[in-house]
């Protein structure tokens, strides 16, 4: 990392800003080219490792390109607020973001509806008590992202 004085080195912190993230996007492996794809997430820290937990459709270009390669690149990031700042009569982005390596599994029966209700509905307050539909998990895919490398950057609001 070029700017060592933005680095965000602590664990803690990396997951701190993972919470405050709403967006996952998916870097994955499509020939000559990657195919970025943005994504709801749940996660879990265990043991100071993260999975990340992503569902969607059981067919299209994420499902296959997924299926044939499980490795996947992410990056996630808070825009906080564009500063002009008058001393140097320049002008920043403030954030805090993230990015890294992971491993994809497709989860099935006991584990995907774990990981439906227990990382990816558990995240926000509105989802937590809701009563969705059960039947639809069955016709969804649902995968785990285990981390195997992330690192963070932030440029804060001073």
């Amino acid at each position: 990392m070029r700017r060592k004085d933005r680095e965000v080195a602590d664990f803690d912190r990396l997951v701190d800003i993972i919470g405050q993230c709403h967006v996952l996007r998916l870097g994955l492996a499509d020939g000559d080219f990657p195919y970025i794809v943005p994504v709801n997430f749940g996660y879990t820290v265990h043991d100071r490792e993260v999975r990340f937990y992503i569902h969607g459709a059981m067919a299209g270009r994420k499902y296959e390109l997924l299926t044939r390669n499980p490795c996947c690149s992410f990056e996630m990031d808070v825009p906080l607020k564009l500063d002009c700042v008058e001393e140097t009569r320049s002008v920043t982005m403030r954030y805090r973001s993230l990015m890294g390596r992971a491993k994809a599994r497709l989860l099935e029966g006991a584990e995907k509806e774990r990981a439906m209700d227990g990382a990816i509905m558990a995240r926000y307050e509105e989802t937590r008590s809701f009563n969705y539909n059960r039947a639809a998990v069955a016709h969804t895919a649902v995968w785990e992202l285990t981390v195997l490398e992330m690192t963070g950057k932030e440029n804060p609001v001073r």
